[in-house]
């Protein structure tokens, strides 16, 4: 089972040239606490939240900064075919949340979060549990 299954396909994203200012007000709208930074449809960086606070509103820059200048632009980036193992190979070194999802041309086609592979994991260990619970005398 490929990646593409479990991550979500409605991703909110913003060009490098908008302001943080734009991209604070869509990730408020939206509800999330990062945007994809895309270029022709394709990932380029990630701003997140913090790092809005910590490149932005800690360094006293102004608001109609570009997100470019403080996207993080190092991304982790799974393709969509990538099984769940492969998948967590990639990104257990690199201590971030949030994974833009590519098809085999690197086009964005959705997000993969830690908090998705969490809740996925513990379904499973419900179901699993549901099993054993079914099959064993007396528990």
């Amino acid at each position: 089972m490929g990646v593409k299954s479990i991550a979500r396909s409605t991703v909110v994203t913003v060009s490098p040239e908008s302001t943080v200012l734009d991209a604070s007000r869509l990730m408020a709208e939206a509800n999330v606490g990062s945007v994809v930074v895309v270029d022709n449809g394709k990932p380029v960086g990630l701003l997140t939240d913090r790092d809005i606070v910590v490149r932005v509103v800690k360094e006293n820059k102004p608001y109609n900064t570009a997100v470019r200048d403080v996207m993080t632009a190092d991304l982790v980036v799974i393709n969509e075919n990538d099984g769940l193992f492969e998948a967590l190979e990639k990104v257990k070194s690199r201590g971030v949340r949030r994974y833009p999802v590519v098809d085999d041309n690197g086009n964005l086609t959705g997000i993969l979060t830690l908090d998705d592979i969490v809740y996925l994991l513990g379904k499973e260990m419900g179901d699993i549990a549901q099993i054993i619970e079914k099959e064993a005398p007396n528990l």
